[in-house]
């Protein structure tokens, strides 16, 4: 364990099901490994069904607060794990496309991995940003208003704010050391 991110906060939100296990537990793991207080935030205060690859039920997680429980002043950074249900609920939930818009608001960055940008699309937060995701997001990512590329990670600046972007599960560990290069940058 490292203190290297000592002192930082890091929200991380899902749907109560359909998240992808790694793009949930991988930088929940990796970030507090580092020293971060990790905080996973879902609708309800209720077990979480990870799955793997979309389609074989995982392990349940519990989450340490709901939506309605947490606020943007509170974290130094919003991580979205993808899976392609925990992203369609996501954008449909009212309070995380609220949070992710005042993360943006207050010039904190965002982490998106996997089916995630869509919360960004839905929350109007892709224009004029350089990002990736599963490849499927393409045409809604610049139909948005943003510039899709297939790299392994991506870090967009503009607008006053940092987006952190990566394609899949197999990007996770350019899609952590992204967020810890970030969050090291700014303490």
């Amino acid at each position: 364990m490292s203190d290297e991110l000592n002192g930082t906060r890091v929200l991380i939100i899902t749907s109560n099901t359909g998240v992808e296990r790694d793009e949930l537990l991988v930088p929940q793991r990796e970030l507090k490994e580092k020293g971060a207080t990790v905080v996973h935030a879902a609708p309800k205060n209720e077990q979480v069904q990870t799955f793997e690859h979309d389609t074989e039920k995982d392990v349940t997680v519990q989450p340490d607060s709901a939506f309605d429980e947490v606020e943007v002043d509170d974290y130094d950074v919003l991580v979205v794990p993808g899976g392609t249900v925990n992203a369609d609920k996501l954008r449909a939930e009212d309070r995380a496309v609220e949070l992710a818009k005042g993360f943006a608001a207050a010039g904190k960055p965002i982490a998106a991995i996997c089916h995630g940008p869509w919360l960004l699309v839905e929350a109007g937060l892709t224009p004029d940003k350089t990002l990736t995701s599963y490849f499927s997001l393409r045409t809604d990512v610049n139909n948005a208003g943003g510039r899709w590329v297939d790299q392994p990670v991506v870090r967009s600046a503009e607008g006053g704010w940092a987006l952190i972007t990566s394609r899949n599960p197999d990007d996770l560990a350019d899609f952590c050391g992204a967020i810890t290069e970030e969050l090291t940058a700014k303490v």
